[in-house]
């Protein structure tokens, strides 16, 4: 049977309408004022927002799998969490093993989530070697559906060398992909932990002085440097600073095509927390981490403005317990927090009914950006005749707080904790079968891959 949504102001490409939408089939078939009932179950709308089903481009689930620093969440708790918040699609990281083809960590990572994920689901590949093998691995990853990909210029176990970034940037082009980036200066990251250790500071307050700014700044400059050079666009991923969003307007006005994701911790936390009693700023080690206010006012005047092409999670989710790893030895902390539940109402509350953004602008960064860049567009991202039926209805008028003892998140805590929030997901549709009802997950384990194509995200013509 087919659903019709009626009454219902639909957040559409070109903005608020006020019209009917049904979905038969999977698909949305009609979009119009008054739609006639015909055989489809009718689900009210007034008073609600509804959205095309949003994207988190930035998880980690069942990472480090059988680790003492395994991830709280697995893709049967992450991507329930994720549905229950509104997103109806994550992009994960595959991560081969150093040494490993690009295939291994496919096949792992679909043997993972491959009928247990709530949520549909796509993969980013890490590149950790470059090589001749690995190269000739890239066209078929592109055929499996992974145009997306990631490298680091930090962490010895994962960084790879600027000349490999370079190629890795030339050759993932030439296949329509795109290359995204964690940026920190490796080197001075573990100059900067030195330092803090030799002075005997060894508490989750050293973190944030072992990776100033200017760690990040002087990477993304890098990295917009080889991406320049390379030819091709490129990804920066939880961009943390207004040092570095600089870098990034500079390379902009330069014409440089690039592309910037921040996450909500840098929006809404800061660096006060690890100055919390006991051990409790272990919570909030992450990588890039917390800042300061005035970041935090660049970030949203940046979002206001545009600047900012996707909102991700970088959810990566540790026990209490596993983060004590690091009780003596600041270093030693696994770096992540949680937020797959969250975002959508983090952003809605303290984005939309705060007058940063419009619940149009909210749609753009959850959802039509996401599905343009990496290449998902219409199918995903879009309230339009032809696209899936991923849908979300918004009720903008529930308010509550966030707890951890209310979360479907596997982990023990959530660094917002307590927050005041407005608005939540009522109703969610996955390919038109209600998966979330009354604000109640009602069924799972229904999520499909995507097989994505280029990214449709390029302003410009390809070199």
């Amino acid at each position: 049977m087919s659903i019709l949504i009626q009454n219902g102001t639909l957040i559409c490409p070109q903005g608020p309408v006020k019209a009917d939408l049904r979905v038969r089939g999977g698909k949305i078939t009609e979009i119009g004022p008054g739609l006639p009932p015909e055989d489809s179950r009718l689900v009210d709308a007034a008073g609600k927002l509804v959205f095309p089903g949003f994207i988190d481009t930035h998880t980690h689930l069942e990472m480090n799998k059988g680790l003492p620093n395994e991830t709280a969440d697995d893709w049967s708790s992450g991507t329930r969490a994720a549905l229950i918040g509104g997103t109806t699609c994550v992009l994960d990281f595959a991560e081969p093993e150093r040494g490993a083809s690009l295939a291994s960590a496919l096949e792992t990572w679909h043997r993972r989530a491959d009928g247990r994920a709530s949520c549909h689901y796509g993969f980013h590949m890490t590149i950790k070697d470059w090589n001749s093998a690995i190269r000739a691995e890239l066209p078929d990853m592109t055929a499996g559906g992974v145009t997306s990909y990631k490298i680091y210029l930090a962490y010895d176990n994962l960084r790879i060398s600027d000349g490999d970034a370079y190629e890795v940037v030339r050759a993932v082009g030439e296949l329509g992909g795109v290359v995204g980036c964690h940026c920190e200066n490796g080197d001075l990251v573990s100059v900067g932990i030195a330092a803090q250790k030799a002075a005997g500071h060894l508490s989750p307050a050293a973190h944030p002085l072992s990776r100033p700014a200017a760690v990040e700044a002087e990477a993304v400059d890098r990295w917009l440097a080889i991406g320049e050079l390379a030819g091709y666009p490129v990804n920066i991923v939880h961009l943390s600073t207004c040092r570095a969003l600089q870098a990034v307007r500079q390379a902009r006005m330069r014409g440089q095509e690039v592309y910037v994701e921040t996450c909500p911790q840098y929006l809404l936390l800061n660096e006060s927390k690890y100055q919390l009693p006991g051990f409790e700023g272990a919570k909030f080690v992450l990588s890039p981490p917390l800042r300061t206010p005035a970041d935090q006012d660049a970030l949203w005047e940046a979002l206001s403005a545009g600047e900012v092409d996707t909102v991700g999670t970088d959810h990566c989710s540790f026990r209490l317990s596993v983060k004590a790893l690091g009780r003596d030895d600041f270093s030693r902390i696994p770096n992540g927090i949680p937020g797959v539940e969250h975002r959508p109402i983090l952003l809605y509350t303290y984005g939309v009914t705060a007058g940063h953004i419009s619940p149009h602008q909210m749609m753009r960064l959850l959802s039509e950006q996401p599905a343009k860049l990496f290449g998902m567009y219409p199918q995903k991202g879009a309230l339009a005749v032809g696209s899936d039926g991923d849908i979300v209805i918004w009720d903008p008028d529930y308010t509550g707080r966030i707890s951890a003892a209310h979360q479907l998140q596997a982990v023990d805590y959530t660094p917002y904790e307590g927050m005041a929030v407005r608005g939540r997901a009522e109703t969610v549709l996955l390919l038109g079968e209600t998966v979330v009802e009354s604000g109640a997950l009602v069924r799972e384990k229904r999520g499909r891959y995507v097989r994505r194509g280029a990214c449709q995200f390029w302003r410009r013509e390809r070199p």
